[in-house]
């Protein structure tokens, strides 16, 4: 593996992408985004995972 294919913090987006996963799994499909960002959040608080939320990107 070159280092273009290297993953970044391995395991914390192990972690992160685990909680995507269980939000998902939990919920199933269909809801509006507002719905996984508010599941998403409160995994992220219990997993004690730090994020900010709806952040302004500069493009």
């Amino acid at each position: 593996m070159d280092a273009t294919n290297k993953i970044l913090y391995k395991e914390e987006s192990f972690t992160i992408i685990g909680a995507c996963m269980k939000v998902h799994g939990s919920l199933g499909a269909g809801f509006l985004e507002a719905v996984y960002e508010e599941a998403l959040e409160r995994e992220f608080q219990t997993l004690k995972i730090p994020f900010k939320r709806q952040v302004k990107l500069d493009l």
